[in-house]
């Protein structure tokens, strides 16, 4: 159980990192790498990921009963996710279609278990 945890919260930050990685590339316009910003929200997230206690339960952040982010940073990642979440299918399309399937799975569930 504890490997599959690992998995789960090591593909979760890949995913937010490729998310970060598209929106400072499209918006910051960076041609290698992150721009200081991005890389420190980079860095921010993957530590809130490291700590999440819910990993087991929980699919992704935006499910989760607890939002651990402080606000400034929480303001962040939601810019890029609203950018990057739709973009996502056409540069890195499995990752976005299994993030579909995994986010629709937990919705059923958190309504079956009202």
């Amino acid at each position: 159980m504890r490997q599959n945890i690992e998995t789960k919260r090591e593909r979760e930050k890949k995913m937010v990192s490729q998310m970060i990685e598209l929106y400072c590339k499209k918006q910051h316009h960076t041609k290698v790498g992150l721009c200081a910003e991005c890389a420190e929200l980079d860095s921010y997230a993957r530590k809130r990921s490291d700590k999440c206690p819910f990993m087991e339960t929980k699919t992704f952040c935006s499910n989760c009963k607890v939002h651990c982010y402080n606000p400034i940073m929480s303001e962040k990642i939601r810019k890029v996710m609203r950018f990057s979440g739709p973009r996502m299918i056409f540069h890195h399309p499995f990752v976005a279609i299994r993030h579909v399937i995994e986010t629709k799975k937990e919705k059923r569930k958190l309504e079956n278990d009202k």
